[in-house]
């Protein structure tokens, strides 16, 4: 969405942020509000106060809603359908064993961590959370506790992977913008990526299993009673079923990569045509195929039907809500709040590197979006850093770490992960920001430390 020429100098636009997000917290918590009304509420007010003209108001609330529907509602759709035919035939309980198995009882979030790790290299945040959601609520309902104690480990770890390691969009057009090696990226990323992951979201997460008890949700099919009806997958097709989409996700992010460091022909048609075998929702449509014919064996296609349908009716209202939080976020980038501060700091004389965070950061509380702020620092950026001389390979990663670090942190209320979170862990929105804000404002703080460190020593 192209931003609307500002009416208002920096300061007005930051006090119409800061009242509006304000205005959101009385409704929702005071008034008791339901989250989409007071959204699109606060959405339509903020686009009025902030000088949005008048015939623009309603392409601009749609378009927000519109395009984060059009990123998330597939998404989430496919997901829940196969995360109900995983939980429904006793998939994620086969799953869920054999990693208690290999990891112990004690460290069950330990073994989900990791493994979304795993998963999380080439998958995206939002479909590798809700594919993951139905072991993380079968492991949950088997040793008892906050479910908080088994998802935040997880959902950290997706979320770390999708802000600091390529083959992602955000970590990739960064590095590409700022001219930092995608191979060396990758390398520092990663070695970045475990440590802040283990103090920022396992550690976090083992204490706020114990702080704030949330029972295991009944979304996704998650069955409390333990029993299920007909023939139960084995390992092996669990793991066909869950790996197909990181497969096929990674063929695209992977031939991506490898496009825009100028190793394939990007507009070659073998390379368009596996690259959208690999987009998301195309992935997990496949997906949702196979795992109907796998898992559904011994099933009529009426039950296969309607163990899919049930699992759409509890996600509508996660979906609605996701979708006016993209609306938010969407008036706050076409008012040009986040542009305006951007400019600002960036006017300060920070050093390079601490600059690169706050504008990050800056960018990312006043829109929500990790890539869009990941992109735009490196694009605001990029006219310094190729103008400073002495930088190495590794300083340029350690800038692009900084930035990601900046994009995590202070997720709220107009960060759609922040709803999708909240919504599929059944909190309301004052634990959300105890849990999972503070959770991702250690990974990027800390992911940020470690890069800074790195900036000072190499």
């Amino acid at each position: 969405m192209t931003p609307i020429e500002p009416v208002y100098g920096t300061v007005t636009l930051l006090v119409i942020a800061a009242l509006a997000i304000l205005l959101l917290l009385f409704l929702i918590m005071r008034l008791k509000m339901h989250a989409f009304i007071a959204l699109v509420l606060v959405s339509l007010a903020t686009a009025l106060v902030s000088g949005i003209p008048l015939n623009e108001v309603m392409n601009v609330l749609l378009q927000g809603f519109g395009s984060t529907l059009a990123s998330v509602a597939l998404l989430v759709g496919f997901g829940a359908m196969i995360g109900r035919l995983l939980e429904v035939t006793g998939g994620a309980q086969v799953l869920a064993d054999r990693l208690i198995a290999g990891f112990g009882e004690k460290r069950a979030p330990l073994a989900l961590g990791v493994t979304s790790l795993l998963f999380g290299f080439p998958i995206f945040f939002d479909a590798g959370l809700v594919v993951m959601l139905p072991i993380i609520f079968s492991v949950a309902l088997r040793f008892g506790g906050s479910v908080l104690l088994y998802a935040l480990p997880s959902a950290g770890a997706f979320a770390v992977m999708h802000a600091f390691v390529p083959p992602h969009p955000g970590p990739v057009a960064a590095g590409d913008l700022l001219g930092a090696d995608i191979g060396l990226l990758l390398i520092v990323g990663l070695i970045v990526t475990v440590p802040t992951w283990y103090l920022g979201s396992y550690l976090f997460g083992l204490w706020a299993g114990k702080r704030f008890v949330i029972p295991v949700p009944e979304l996704l099919g998650a069955d409390t009673s333990g029993k299920t009806v007909g023939p139960v997958p084995s390992f092996g097709q669990v793991m066909l079923v869950l790996l197909m989409p990181l497969a096929l996700i990674f063929l695209n992010t992977g031939l991506n990569t490898l496009a825009t460091i100028g190793i394939v022909d990007g507009e070659a048609g073998w390379v368009t045509a596996m690259r959208l075998l690999g987009q998301t929702p195309v992935a997990l449509l496949i997906t949702l195929l196979v795992a109907m014919s796998i898992l559904g064996r011994g099933r009529t296609r009426s039950e296969i039907e309607k163990i899919v349908d049930r699992a759409l009716g509890p996600i509508c209202a996660i979906i609605l809500v996701t979708g006016a939080g993209g609306m938010f976020g969407g008036v706050l980038r076409a008012s040009g709040m986040g542009q305006a501060l951007a400019g600002s700091l960036e006017a300060v004389g920070l050093p390079l590197i601490v600059a690169a965070f706050v504008i990050s950061t800056a960018l990312r509380v006043a829109q929500g979006s990790a890539t869009v702020a990941l992109t735009t620092t490196a694009s605001l950026i990029a006219p310094t850093v190729a103008a400073t001389t002495g930088l190495s390979e590794l300083d340029r990663c350690f800038l692009v770490i900084a930035i990601a670090g900046g994009a995590t942190v202070l997720s709220h209320f107009n960060d759609s992960g922040f709803w999708l979170v909240g919504r599929f862990l059944n909190m309301d929105e004052k634990t959300t920001l105890k849990t999972w804000t503070v959770m991702e404002t250690l990974l990027g703080s800390i992911g940020f430390g470690f890069a800074l460190i790195g900036w000072w020593l190499l």
